[in-house]
């Protein structure tokens, strides 16, 4: 059936009538009880349910969905040649949702496989699409396959709080009791390295007992704190903290791995509709836009990666009488459609950084992984499979903002939220008084017009308002503020002078200049 018609700009021709009507006797098999079905015009997306004159007026007005070639929600079947990593993405995330009833289940530190060989994507591919197909003993029900059993298994685990050594017996008893030739891991080890050809895992990353470095990189192998010289052990091995790291580039392959995925992560260029004045969209957005006009070659490709970066504490233990804050540092992709955004399901966890105390002033100390590996993502990309084109290409990716309370704020921006001058807008020209010692922020007569009457009122604070608004300022003015902040060492070491140091006039409410910054965008 010849579908040449969706893609045509005249709504008013014969041709695109027709096939709006051809269309709508194939809809009319579709309603339900209340006589509606699913709209895909540009505005509806599928998303909603009208009756079909409805639907036909929103089609000759609005328009068809013009990626809406193959009509599945109305019965038909999408018969197009699928890649064999797309296919197995599809099937690999059903199977997991379906042995877990979770997306999230924790398979322990991945750190001391890093080491290891890492077979190519191709190979990793097809040995998890076998250990998928493959019964895990021979005659079993066909749907319990090696990989799902490992999935339910580690899920028990984790609901139950085995430990390790008691899920290594289980799985011995199960070597035994199960059939010979079976699939089922010999060990412990074994079931994570399975799971984590998937993905799921993270690194384990030893923090200085103050706070002032990682033992990451270059000091990975050190026994002692290059800053402070602290000792990197309580005893016997064990550290004073643990940060645990994610890393994001292979779940940011994985959103192109599946073809129902790769195609929402076109959404906001290929299934928005452009309404002026109309917000939708963070890519409707000034924000968004203006990023985009700055870096045009990142832009040019529909399929790079922008990422929101949020953070904030919460009490590990859910008791308020105890003292504890643990700080997750979570990036979002804002490539999808505003519902598929908000799925907490699309949140990638980057960052769990320890308590019992919020990282305060040292907040960048333990972003270090985090900003390098997004520097990797901006500067030399990734090579990721394009399921919905079915080919390889370069994948990018950037940070356009952060979402925040106003305490966590300070933390990633490095400007106090305290104090006189505490808007991170107004910088110096922040209208401050004290009431009773403490600090309020008044004066918002200024914004007013310069013949206002209210201006000359003295019922607001017993004063005439003259003063202008707030200035703009450029980021030309606020990085010349940042060069001009002495350098602090970080930390919270007996030994560290700068820990609290008094901030100079000059330095206003900057802490330090905050390791975003470092990121080239």
């Amino acid at each position: 059936m010849d579908r040449s018609w969706i893609s045509n700009p005249d709504r008013i021709s014969a041709e695109y009538v027709a096939g709006v009507d051809q269309f709508l006797q194939i809809a009319r098999e579709t309603v339900d009880a209340t006589g509606c079905t699913l709209c895909p015009c540009k505005n509806c997306i599928n998303q909603v349910r009208h009756h079909i004159g409805e639907i036909r007026r929103h089609l000759l007005h609005q328009g068809f969905l013009s990626t809406y070639t193959v009509w599945v929600e109305y019965g038909e079947v999408d018969y197009s040649e699928e890649p064999a990593h797309g296919s197995f993405a599809d099937e690999m995330e059903e199977a997991f949702h379906d042995a877990t009833r979770d997306h999230y289940f924790d398979i322990g530190s991945t750190s001391d496989m890093l080491s290891l060989e890492q077979p190519a994507d191709s190979e990793r591919y097809d040995n998890l699409f076998e250990q998928l197909k493959t019964p895990l003993y021979d005659g079993c029900d066909e749907t319990i396959s090696a990989l799902t059993f490992v999935v339910k298994l580690m899920h028990l685990k984790v609901l139950n709080k085995w430990t390790d050594h008691s899920f290594d017996m289980l799985i011995k008893l199960l070597q035994e009791v199960l059939p010979p030739g079976n699939r089922c891991p010999d060990s412990y080890y074994s079931t994570r390295k399975m799971l984590c050809d998937v993905g799921l895992g993270y690194e384990q990353i030893d923090v200085c007992k103050y706070d002032c470095s990682l033992f990451y990189g270059e000091y990975s192998t050190d026994q002692d704190c290059h800053v402070c010289g602290t000792s990197r052990y309580i005893r016997k091995k064990i550290p004073h903290k643990r940060l645990r790291y994610f890393p994001i580039t292979p779940r940011l392959k994985r959103l192109y791995s599946s073809k129902s995925t790769a195609t929402l992560m076109r959404w906001h260029k290929d299934g928005r509709v452009v309404e002026p004045g109309v917000l939708r969209h963070p890519a409707d957005g000034e924000a968004w836009q203006n990023f985009d006009s700055l870096n045009e070659q990142f832009a040019s490709d529909p399929r790079s990666i922008r990422l929101g970066l949020a953070s904030d504490g919460f009490n590990l233990f859910g008791n308020m009488s105890t003292t504890y804050s643990m700080w997750p540092v979570v990036l979002i992709p804002y490539n999808l459609p505003p519902w598929k955004i908000a799925a907490k399901t699309n949140y990638l966890l980057s960052l769990l950084i320890p308590g019992p105390k919020s990282p305060t002033k040292d907040f960048d100390v333990f972003m270090r992984p985090l900003i390098d590996e997004l520097k990797v993502l901006w500067n030399v990309g990734i090579d990721c499979f394009d399921a919905h084109e079915g080919k390889r290409f370069k994948l990018f990716a950037s940070v356009i903002w952060t979402v925040s309370d106003f305490p966590a704020y300070a933390y990633l921006s490095s400007w106090s939220t305290q104090g006189k001058l505490a808007c991170p807008l107004c910088l110096e020209d922040t209208r401050h008084m004290s009431i009773r010692g403490k600090q309020c922020y008044m004066g918002h007569r200024c914004f007013l017009e310069t013949e206002h009457p209210w201006r000359n009122r003295k019922d607001f604070d017993g004063t005439v308002e003259v003063r202008p608004p707030p200035r703009c300022f450029e980021s030309s003015h606020i990085l010349a503020q940042l060069d001009a902040i002495s350098p602090r060492q970080p930390g919270k070491a007996p030994s560290n002078l700068s820990r609290k140091r008094k901030r100079l006039s000059s330095e206003l409410n900057w802490l330090k200049k905050s390791i975003l910054f470092e990121l080239p965008y």
